[in-house]
Order: structure tokens, then sequence, then C-alpha cells
């Protein structure tokens, strides 16, 4: 073996940190069978007693894909519309009406909504500037600016709200705990997100959405709310009665027409659309309080312009984030509460926010931390508002109305009445990762089951053993002894490929699997190269050793163009593609360094063991 010191060493080296790199992923197998094994009560006390082995077998395993592991494929679009409403300093119904025809435009048409909007509004009149609705000194608009000006605003502040809103998403991602999420970028507003591994699509999707808008606003006047509610109960009575009348009209002309029949009132209701819907309170701040399937019908009643203005004057309503109780049916029911409209504080002001315990109830809450400026907002309110509710808004959901009893100094707060610790957890992610600066709608979802992962990974594991099988009899019938190490060649390189993706945290996929099957049949096009060298060389007369020396030396060449071009290969498909291109460009790169490995370095040692020191004649068919 004189000569190939280095490379036994390299062999070993590569073998002894394939096989470091991988144990964990055998332990993640073994403790996998071993959960499965025990029932429901028995994994639990499992994860619990081994939760810190657990979580670091997962962070070293391999990773697997989306396609093997399950788990969820989001689509997310950035809202560029509420986005242009949000970015403007004053608004009329003029601005209104031409942003709801241009999102409606952009819905139906191949046309941006920032376009839409400009031709819409100049549509109106072509002397009319968009700046009176965007002055902002700081991006260079101002009064004179012209409508060009402004949509070149409005699409950096869009592009830039796409940007950050993958920043943002990442961050909350990445804080959830999931391995290897794909997060990319989609044409001008639309972000992908691939989440492997995930067993709760209702976290996910409540945690991709929330825009993590943190308001802090004062309630309505209990004895204001409670007749406004009276107002708007007397108006849908009338409207009851209204309609009433006119069905009852129309009887009279059609002799053949049952009132009846329409106004049976006995069991469907009490005849008012509202308290249909809704369980009037009128005390303190709730204004009343709605079934869970009812809040949408409760929001188109009282979204009539003539139900808004029996409201209080700068009154809001809002749901509470958690139910206030269930019904007799079982049915979730939230209260509805009057906020106002002005926001007091936001929370931009936040600096740090953690889950905690109440020392009493111990129930989850959320602690928040507020710099110098919101600690002084928050004291000045607070003491000027003692004996009266604050409400702490997320999203336009109330979370917590405390009751002020005293000023509170030290710019600290609590997010109360949360249903369990991962909620309170994600809205610490949320808050901490920053709000997103324009809403986000989920527009396609797709999830993949584990019976379906583990359905992929046979089917993967089954090509890879078939490919492997059909290769290796065909190397030993063809190339006879010779063929055998070339087998033991390639399943070395199926070690090192598994080995050099566990060491660099890449993911398998099934587009990676497919490169490995590919790999299977590369892997041996070197050896070939060689021993067809080798048989020209012994057909000159040469020695079995010359004829190896000379069959690789000259296969070198071949060998090394043949790989390095579909390298090269590989590196663009990983710098253009995205998501199961770049699995499987990773995959085809890995392997063809091993192969490359494996056929020249290791089989030409063996062949030195066997032929120089051994003096054992090979077979080449």
């Amino acid at each position: 073996m004189q000569g190939n010191g280095i490379k036994v060493f390299l062999i070993l080296f590569f073998l002894v940190m394939s096989v470091y790199y991988l144990y964990p992923s055998a332990q993640r197998y073994l403790m996998n069978r071993e959960m499965e094994s025990l029932d429901e009560a028995g994994r639990e006390q499992y994860e619990k007693d081994n939760f810190a082995k657990i979580r670091d077998v997962e962070e070293k395993a391999l990773k697997l894909g989306l396609d093997l592991l399950g788990g969820m494929h989001v689509t997310l679009e950035v809202q560029v519309g509420a986005l242009i409403r949000e970015l403007a300093n004053d608004r009329d119904q003029l601005f209104d009406e031409v942003l709801s025809i241009a999102i409606n435009r952009a819905r139906t048409g191949n046309i941006s909504i920032i376009e839409a909007f400009v031709q819409e509004f100049e549509s109106r009149d072509s002397d009319a500037r968009l700046s009176r609705y965007y002055r902002n000194e700081t991006f260079g608009i101002t009064r004179r600016s012209s409508n060009a000006d402004v949509a070149s605003y409005l699409r950096n502040e869009s592009d830039e709200a796409v940007n950050r809103g993958i920043e943002i998403i990442r961050d909350r991602v990445d804080r959830y705990g999931v391995t290897e999420p794909s997060i990319q970028k989609q044409g001008t507003r639309r972000i992908i997100v691939e989440l492997p591994g995930i067993d709760d699509p209702e976290r996910i999707r409540r945690l991709l959405r929330g825009t993590a808008r943190l308001e802090f606003r004062l309630m309505a006047d209990p004895a204001e709310l409670s007749r406004s509610l009276s107002r708007i109960i007397e108006y849908f009575e009338m409207e009851a009665d209204s309609t009433e009348e006119t069905l009852a009209y129309d009887a009279a002309a059609d002799s053949t027409f049952d009132v009846n029949s329409l106004l049976d009132q006995g069991d469907s209701g009490s005849g008012n659309a509202l308290l249909d819907v809704l369980q009037p309170i009128g005390q303190v701040v709730t204004f009343g309080r709605v079934t869970e399937q009812d809040t949408a019908a409760v929001n188109l009643l009282l979204s009539e312009p003539r139900v808004r203005d029996l409201l209080p004057q700068n009154i809001t309503l809002m749901y509470t984030a958690s139910p206030a109780g269930v019904t007799e049916a079982g049915v979730e029911v939230y209260d509805l509460l009057g906020v106002r409209s002005e926001i007091e504080l936001t929370g931009d002001v936040i600096t740090d926010a953690r889950v905690d315990f109440d020392q009493f109830t111990n129930q989850p809450e959320v602690t928040m931390v507020m710099n110098s400026e919101g600690a002084r907002t928050w004291a000045r309110l607070t003491g000027a508002n003692v004996g009266k509710n604050v409400a702490i808004v997320l999203d336009n959901v109330v979370y917590s109305y405390p009751n002020v009893i005293q000023r509170i100094t030290g710019g600290r707060s609590n997010i109360t009445g949360l249903d369990s610790r991962d909620e309170a957890s994600d809205i610490v992610t949320i808050l901490k990762s920053g709000a997103l600066p324009a809403p986000v709608e989920i527009i396609e979802e797709r999830t993949v089951g584990p019976s379906l992962g583990q359905a992929s990974i046979k089917a993967g594991l089954n090509s890879v053993m078939v490919g492997l099988l059909l290769v290796a009899l065909f190397m030993i019938f063809y190339y006879r002894f010779s063929g055998f190490i070339a087998d033991l060649a390639l399943i070395l390189n199926l070690l090192f490929i598994l080995g050099i993706l566990a060491a660099f945290n890449a993911t398998l996929t099934l587009p990676g699997i497919a490169a490995i099957v590919l790999i299977i049949g590369m892997a041996v096009d070197a050896n070939v190269l060689i021993f067809e060298r080798i048989r020209e060389e012994l057909s000159t007369g040469k020695t079995l050793k010359a004829a190896i020396d000379g069959g690789y030396s000259k296969a070198l060449s071949a060998i090394i163009d043949a790989n390095v071009t579909t390298f090269f290969m590989g590196v663009i498909l990983y710098s253009f593609g995205v998501g199961p291109i770049q699995g499987f460009a990773v995959t085809l790169m890995a392997g063809i360094l091993s192969s490359m490995f494996t056929a020249i370095v290791f089989t030409r040692v063996i062949f030195d063991f066997m032929v120089i020191e051994k003096r054992i004649a090979v077979s080449y068919g």
C-alpha cells in the first residue's frame, strides 16, 4: 500500500465524518419507532422525559422536505390596496371610490392595482393630482409632485412592503421552530412559504396572517353605548314592522299569497334582524354577544350607513379575541365591545415581550416592556383614565380591556385572557418579529399529510434500491470481480451523499431522491471508462499493474470533463431555480463530488491492495 497512505486516510476520514453526521438521523429513526409502539399517554410522557434529547436530535438529523415529511405550502399575497389606503395622509369619498374600482380591475384584469388606481383617478379629472393625498416630504412628495412621481413612490413602497414582509415572516417562522422552511418571493406581491413537519395548520395561518398591529385605545362611554344600542334595536324593529306591512299589503292584493308562510316567527326568530343574531348587553363597554357563526351576519347589519350613524361618534365595534362563554349547544360566543377609533399608543413603543403566568390563576399572559417615550405616554394615559377601561387591540381584535386602577409607570403592560401558552407564545413571536407593513392574505394553501409524506419516502427508497440493484447486477455480470468493486464504491457513494447533505444542513426532497437515482447511473460511468481503458491496455500486452496505471491516467481527463460540466449545470440550477429544483441541484452536486472521489480514489486503493499487495488477479470480464 505504499503511496496510498493519504488516499486511505481521506477515505477513512470521509467515512467517519459521514457516519458522524448521519448518526442523529439513525437516532431519530429509532426514537420514532419507539414512540410509535407507545400509546398516546406513553408518547406524551416519552416526549416530556426526553424533550432536550429529541430537540437536539431533530436539529442535527438529516432534514426532510415538505414532500417527504408532510406540512404546509402557503401562497400569501400582500394587499397592495390596503397599503395604498394606509399611506394616504387624507382620504375622501372620491379616493375610496377610485381605490375600490382599481382593486376590482386588478383582480379581474392583467393590470397592477397602482396602475389601475392612477388611471382611474386621472379619468375623473386629468388635471387632478394624487399628491394631495400623499404629501410626504421625506420621500420628496410635495403638493406639486406629479401623478407619475406618486405612482413611483407607491411602487417603491409596495416592493419594500413585500421584501419586509418576507423578512418578518421568516423571523416568525424561525421563532416558531420550523426546520428548514422555504420562503420565497413570487412575482411582485406574492410570497411562497413551505413549512415541513407542521401539525397545527390553523396556528400557522394565524401566525402568517397576523399583521401585528398592536394598539392601545380608550373604550366607549358606557351610557352612550347603551343609548346607541337601544336606538339601533329600535331601528331594526321599525325595519321589521315596515317589511311586515309591505308583505301584508301584497298578500291582500293576491288572495293566493300566504303571509304566514313568510312571516312565521314562531321558531325562526324575533322578527328583528339584529336580535336574531345578537344578544344585546349594553352594560359597561359591551355592546352585545354574538355566536361564532353569526359574526358575519352581525357585521353586515352593523355596516349599514344608517346604523353606523346611530353609533356614538368616533366609536368602533370590535370582537374579543377569546370566547366569553358557550351556549347550551356548545357554540362559542364572543363579546362585541365599543372601542374609540383614536389610537392612543401603538406597538412601535414595545421593546420586549415575553410569556408569563398570572400569580393567582396561573393563566398565561404576555408581558410587554415599552421604551421611554412609550412609558411616558402610558403613564399619562392611565393616569388620566383611572376607573376606566383601556383596550389592548392586536390586529383589530381586543385581547384585553383592563380597568385602570391607578397610574402605571415603568412602561409595563399585560395581555391577559389568553386560551393557552401556545397563543401567548405566538403573540410574543409576532410582537418581537414586528408588524407587517401591509396586510397579507392566504390565496392558496396545500397541506401534505404525514401519510402522503411516508408514501413518498417509501416510493423514493424503492426507486433508489431498485436502481442500485439493477446497476450492481449489471456491473457484476459484465465486469465480474471488478464490477463488485465498483458496486462497493457505489454504496460508499450513497453514504457520502447523505453525509454531505446532513453536514451542510441541506434538505432532502423528493426531487433530491430523483437526483440520487440519477447519480447511481452516473456514478458507474467513471468506472466503466476506467475498466474499458484497462482492457485496452491489457490488449496491448502490458502487465496488470501497468494496465491499471494506464487505465486510470488515460480515463481521468474524460471523467473530470463529464463531471465538471454536470456540476456547473447543478450550480446554474441552484442559482436560478426555486424550491424542488434547488433540492435536486444540491443533491446532484453532492453526488457528483462523491462519485468522482469513490470512482477515482476508492477503487484505485482497492485495486492496488488486491493486485500489488496480495498479487491477486482481477478479472475484467
